[in-house]
């Protein structure tokens, strides 16, 4: 037991022993990626600054992130650590592939092939040093493997839009709205029932995964194992979920799970930041994975060549500030932009789907006009338009004309901007990555 020198003031002791009470080690995770790792480092921070000690384990590209936390890195060893902007280079079965076919094997390939690897090093590091609390995104399924094998509990930190099954509604990632009348409704549970049937290749490589790892094959799809049966804190709302009601009780809605951002420098802003000024701002973005121009940017800037509107392009990769084609004279490109000091001055937002840019146009009461074409990105679209907030333009690569019309009905119509300001409040009532840390230090 600790002694203190009777120099210490018995209050002294009392607070001194409080605080030690309190601290806890935390194990965060996420898969390479930056909409992965974003969202947990915000949450990351938040916990040290609460006076715990916290490690991350994910891809070493991300070091500077997440010592920027003030987290420690565990960097994958015997998990391949890949780079999120040449996936195919570690995985050569994803070259040339899109939609569903890129859909199954990047889940077969990336998330579930690299679980076995994931547990070695996640064991490897608990033998070196025990934590409290593991915590991860909902694609880490060597963190879900690890915690069945010690029979420990984990929480998930959903950082995608909610894949979570449940008793009503259609599979989730289909972009499908939940039915609401008899023919709808029998419609989901169809489609529900199918689950296993097209899942068969996801699981049997999860089985594969499992047997790797000393466990039994369970039989189970993706969307019934990665979530974890104690905690869930969900980045993203109710008016973005559908409304459903259908949740259980140990899912928290957490709203948007970003770092707070300090304000930007002028040396930090593009050169042409000064052009903003009184002009009406549409972004264009397409996040930092298939981040191909031609499919969204391209038909974007020229859709928008001709209007009274200063245009903002991101080109998804920082320093890499053009296009590999000439864009309009009211078109700015970026790799990144400071969206802290952005969004608040932009009036629409085209995305292809990206769940952390539709969260941080939204939550500054952004309107959005989405492209969803693969992934998650169609779901997403659909529950923006769901929640009113904007346009499904129901592909990933629309026409200029279909751009257009969408632009005009947007900024044309009130009822968008004033979905959105609904929805970007109930996302800052939520708490973010200080309530999500507040639900984590109750695992302990």
């Amino acid at each position: 037991p600790f002694a203190y020198p009777e120099s210490v003031k018995p209050w002294r002791a009392v607070l001194l022993t409080a605080r030690m009470t309190r601290m806890g080690r935390f194990l965060l995770i996420a898969m390479p990626f930056t909409g992965h790792v974003a969202p947990l480092t915000a949450v990351a921070r938040q916990l040290v600054e609460r006076g715990h000690d916290v490690r991350f384990y994910t891809g070493s590209r991300f070091r500077s992130r997440v010592e920027a936390s003030g987290a420690r890195l565990v960097p994958w060893r015997e998990a391949p650590d890949f780079d999120e902007n040449d996936v195919s280079a570690t995985f050569p079965r994803l070259v040339g592939k899109k939609g569903m076919r890129q859909l199954f094997i990047n889940v077969i390939d990336c998330f579930i092939g690299t679980a076995p690897a994931q547990v070695a090093d996640l064991t490897a590091e608990w033998e070196r040093e025990p934590w409290d609390v593991l915590a991860a995104d909902e694609m880490s399924l060597g963190a879900v493997l690890f915690s069945e094998r010690h029979r420990m509990p984990w929480a998930t930190v959903a950082v995608l839009p909610l894949n979570l099954p449940g008793p009503a509604g259609p599979p989730s990632g289909m972009g499908l709205r939940p039915g609401a009348n008899p023919v709808t409704k029998a419609r989901d549970a169809a489609l529900r029932g199918l689950v296993p049937l097209v899942s068969r290749p996801l699981v049997a490589a999860i089985g594969d995964a499992e047997r790797a790892v000393g466990l039994q094959q369970s039989g189970r799809t993706m969307d019934r194992m990665v979530f974890s049966p104690t905690l869930i804190a969900a980045s993203g709302s109710g008016l973005l979920d559908y409304g459903r009601t259908d949740r259980p009780t140990h899912l928290h809605f957490v709203g948007e799970l970003a770092e707070q951002t300090a304000a930007s420098k002028p040396a930090d802003l593009p050169s042409w930041w000064d052009e903003l000024d009184g002009r009406r701002i549409v972004l264009v973005t397409q996040g930092t994975a298939n981040i191909d121009p031609d499919d969204l940017v391209r038909p974007s800037v020229t859709a928008l060549a001709d209007r009274d509107i200063l245009v903002v392009a991101t080109t998804g990769v920082r320093g890499r500030d053009a296009f590999p084609f000439a864009v309009p004279s009211n078109a700015r490109v970026t790799g990144f932009a400071p969206f802290g000091a952005l969004l608040p001055r932009v009036d629409l937002a085209i995305t292809n789907g990206g769940w952390g840019g539709t969260l941080a146009s939204l939550a500054r009461g952004v309107p959005l006009v989405v492209a969803g074409g693969d992934l998650d990105k169609p779901e997403v679209a659909s529950r923006v338009a769901w929640s009113g907030a904007g346009v499904n333009l129901r592909t990933g690569t629309p026409k200029a004309s279909a751009v257009a019309a969408a632009v005009d009905r947007v900024l044309g119509e009130a009822s968008f901007r004033d979905a959105a300001a609904r929805v970007g409040a109930q996302l800052r009532s939520l708490g973010g990555a200080a309530h999500a840390a507040e639900l984590l230090e109750g695992m302990r």
